[in-house]
């Protein structure tokens, strides 16, 4: 079969960016260690080409949500450096789980049974604080099936850290409470966000994600976490509009001056939803180039009056500064990051 042609999206990983944003969070845990979430695929930017940098600017442990997301980290880490946080919810899976030597998030007094049933050996623990997703609760620590693990980390998880909430001192007090005849190797609590919450927060283990990426969930962070992400889109085709000519579905912009426009390549399989259409811009050398009407599944049409050289097949620059392209569009940049989709090439 022939080689496909070059494509029109790409995407740019900064890969020294990466880096220190492991290593300024890092620095912020304080006496604790930093891992690495690296869960969908290292948050939509591709484990082969994250997970390397995070490792060799010192993550020591990596953190996926599914067992199907297991096989590609262990191209680059040991199995006892990746910890399955969606739990042995199968037999299946903790059988897969000691075959591979990863380890399982225990969540339940069921996932504990399923683990030993298996063989058991070293785990991870995640205990309830007041998320309510995952995890045993405090009261269901002194369960015979949960004391009985071999727990390498007790782990649970900050619900408003992103924000200045009474909820983050009540699930800190949860944590610290959970009975001391629980035995454990190490204690995590912090996320991204939680970093920033203080000394308290850390314990022995922070388990950043967003922020390695160059999200900004806490003004604290301002500064310290640099942009990772840099997306590209090409234009394949270049249209002049006459006055009165409009674009795209429900033709909701029409040209009031003749107008040099370009069509890009990008839509909705690449992250770009409707909502970014609006007010939104692609740049390029610095000009800002306003977005014509609504963004189509494949397509957008840009306007190209601030940069009248531009030619089909040229490349204009997605502006991904997470916490701007959030605040524009009303997504989180959670989902900025995760639905950059296939199609980019590195």
């Amino acid at each position: 079969m022939a080689d496909p042609p070059a494509p029109t999206l790409r995407l740019r990983i900064d890969a020294e960016a990466l880096a220190a944003n492991w290593r300024a969070l890092d620095r912020l845990s304080g006496a604790a260690r930093a891992g690495a979430a690296v869960k969908a695929d290292c948050y939509g930017l591709g484990v082969a080409d994250c997970l390397p940098t995070l490792r060799d600017a010192g993550a020591r442990k990596f953190f996926v949500a599914h067992w199907s997301e297991v096989a590609p980290l262990l191209d680059h880490v040991e199995p006892e450096q990746v910890a399955v946080l969606h739990g042995p919810v199968t037999p299946e899976d903790a059988a897969y789980a000691i075959a591979t030597g990863v380890r399982p998030v225990v969540n339940s007094i069921r996932q504990a049974r399923i683990w030993a049933e298996a063989g058991g050996g070293a785990c991870d623990l995640m205990v309830d604080t007041g998320i309510n997703r995952l995890g045993v609760s405090p009261a269901e620590t002194g369960d015979p099936a949960i004391a009985a693990l071999e727990i390498d980390t007790l782990m649970s998880h900050l619900a408003c850290a992103d924000e200045d909430s009474p909820m983050n001192a009540r699930q800190l007090q949860r944590f610290e409470e959970i009975p001391a005849a629980l035995s454990y190797q190490r204690r995590s609590l912090a996320n991204s966000a939680g970093i920033a919450l203080g000394a308290a927060y850390h314990f022995d283990e922070t388990r950043p994600g967003l922020s390695l990426y160059g999200g900004v969930p806490r003004s604290e962070f301002a500064g310290d976490i640099r942009q990772v992400a840099y997306p590209q889109a090409a234009i394949i085709q270049l249209r002049d509009l006459q006055p009165g000519e409009s674009v795209g579905y429900n033709a909701v912009f029409t040209a009031d001056r003749p107008m040099r426009v370009g069509v890009v390549s990008l839509g909705y399989a690449d992250g770009f939803l409707r909502c970014r259409g609006p007010g939104g811009v692609l740049t390029h050398d610095g000009a800002e180039l306003p977005l014509l009407g609504k963004v189509s599944m494949d397509m957008v049409v840009a306007d190209l009056t601030q940069a009248p050289e531009l030619r089909e097949g040229d490349w204009l620059d997605v502006p991904f500064d997470l916490p701007e392209v959030a605040a524009a569009s009303g997504l989180s940049q959670y989902e900025l990051l995760t639905t950059l989709g296939s199609r980019f090439a590195g």
